[in-house]
């Protein structure tokens, strides 16, 4: 490590460097810091599952896609998931629909015995 002893008449140019290290520091900063949003993130169902708070098990996604409560994105036969939809999804205030129970009608008519 060398040391310079700075005059008065270096220091103009002193504070530039020092700026420029600063700003070059400071994007670093902020490339880390902020998420990108222009960047497309695709989740598989492990990921998905690993990403929840909830951890749920595969069987539960699989149930809500059935259901169609969770947004997903089907490619062949993969499921994908888009984690900006299941950001918005998990911040939203909407209750997941809840499951109608099936109604059987029942026949009011004999049947004829032969």
């Amino acid at each position: 490590m060398t040391e310079k002893t700075i005059t008065f008449n270096d220091v103009p140019e002193a504070m530039t460097y020092l700026i420029e290290k600063f700003d070059r520091l400071e994007n670093l900063i902020e490339s880390a810091v902020s998420p990108k949003t222009d960047e497309v993130q695709w989740l598989d169902i492990d990921a998905l599952c690993e990403y929840l708070p909830d951890k749920p098990a595969k069987q539960t996604v699989y149930g809500w896609v059935c259901k169609k409560t969770i947004p997903f994105h089907k490619k062949g036969k993969k499921l994908q998931f888009l984690k900006s939809e299941i950001d918005r999804w998990l911040l939203s205030d909407e209750a997941p629909p809840e499951e109608q129970p099936e109604v059987f009608r029942i026949s009011t008519r004999r049947r004829k015995n032969y």
